[in-house]
């Protein structure tokens, strides 16, 4: 069979080094050394003072010189142009991102462009950013622009089990919504391919679903417990290699499509990325019954419609709090999902604004809530 440019892309599997485990950020301070010795943070402002002493533990035990960026949320274009010039000016030899998804793109996309090496350290479970080679651009009011695919994974991945265990719960939430979507994309995107890598993730999609079905719960309840250590590892690692794996032939669809196009309402600003993900999720689902009057689609819509109620996930767009946003609105996050270039058309059918904004509405059709007061959850 003749080569494609598809085939041609190289696989960025993994980080090539990852270490986990319980309060161990500052017994990795060699394995930062041997990256470089002139670090630029990317840190999240919220969690800098949090880490600020472990940090400067490691710094001043390999003579390192930090530098501390000024990053301030999001992953825009403005941001990198400025980090770009500090890196420089310090004579940075690595970048160190330290935080959530945004601080974490931000690091990798900056590292890319400077051809340095990258740290991730995650400070929540909420996605798995701290393992993959994309980062996603914003605008400067939190707006997704675009996606860059990037060289490699990160150099190291650090993560400590202490450190994410001090997140707010919600985070944790949010990372099962984001990483259960590998699932209900990858098998319509996917599901009908033949080749190996691509099968293997398929499954192993399915098989992260079905322990974030299991032990999520759990993990919610006992926080810092093995259950919990596993749905951590699930949405952090687990999520993010096969995105690996899979490469470009695997791919989002929907639900990440749904996301992009909700951060252009700006009431859905103070939601976080896996919580939208989650909601695209119904939303795809319920296109396929839409369109194609699919009764699987109906029943894992059900099925997950029960069990975001149980771990708190939002079923419609009142619990994303976006109960006050405008038609204007919703159709205008509705035609950004169905932009040209969007993954939405890897649905097997065809997905125009008006359809998906009639999806958006009716997530919950048939399906009647314990909660009926529509609060976040």
């Amino acid at each position: 069979m003749p080569v494609t440019a598809a085939d041609l892309l190289p696989l960025c599997v993994a980080p090539t080094h990852v270490y986990r485990g319980w309060f161990i950020l500052t017994q990795c301070g060699e394995a930062i050394a041997r990256l470089g010795r002139h670090p630029l943070l990317v840190v999240s402002p919220s969690r800098y003072p949090s880490l600020e002493s472990d940090l400067g533990a490691i710094a001043q035990a390999h003579a390192l010189q930090v530098a501390v960026g000024s990053f301030r949320g999001e992953c825009s274009e403005a941001t990198l142009a400025q980090l770009r010039q500090e890196a420089l000016a310090h004579q940075s030899d690595l970048i160190m991102g330290i935080g959530g998804g945004k601080a974490l793109d931000t690091a990798k996309l900056l590292a890319d462009q400077l051809e340095l090496p990258v740290v991730t350290i995650p400070t929540t479970a909420a996605t798995c950013a701290a393992w993959t080679a994309l980062a996603n651009i914003y605008t400067e009011a939190g707006a997704f622009a675009y996606d860059v695919p990037l060289r490699r994974c990160p150099d190291l991945l650090i993560l400590d089990y202490g450190v994410v265990q001090t997140a707010p719960k919600r985070t944790l939430v949010a990372g099962i919504g984001d990483a259960l979507a590998k699932w209900y994309e990858a098998s319509v995107s996917s599901g009908h391919r033949q080749e190996t890598l691509i099968v293997a993730v398929v499954q192993q999609a399915r098989v992260l679903r079905d322990l974030l079905f299991q032990q999520s719960v759990a993990a919610l309840n006992e926080v810092g417990s093995a259950v919990w250590q596993n749905v951590v590892d699930a949405t952090t690692l687990m999520a993010g290699m096969m995105g690996g794996l899979g490469g470009a032939q695997c791919r989002t669809v929907a639900a990440h499509a749904i996301h992009n196009g909700l951060t252009h309402v700006p009431q859905s600003k103070g939601t976080l990325h896996g919580e939208k993900v989650a909601y695209g999720i119904l939303v795809q689902l319920r296109l396929e019954e839409l369109v194609q009057g699919s009764q699987l689609a109906a029943s894992a819509r059900q099925q997950l419609c029960q069990f975001y109620e149980q771990v708190g996930l939002p079923l419609n767009l009142a619990q994303l709090g976006l109960q006050q946003a405008s038609l204007g609105q919703l159709q205008q996050a509705a035609t950004v999902a169905c932009a040209p270039n969007s993954d939405i058309h890897y649905l097997p059918f065809a997905v125009t604004p008006e359809l998906v904004l009639e999806a958006m509405v009716s997530t919950q059709v048939g399906y009647t809530p314990k909660a009926m007061d529509g609060s976040a959850c």
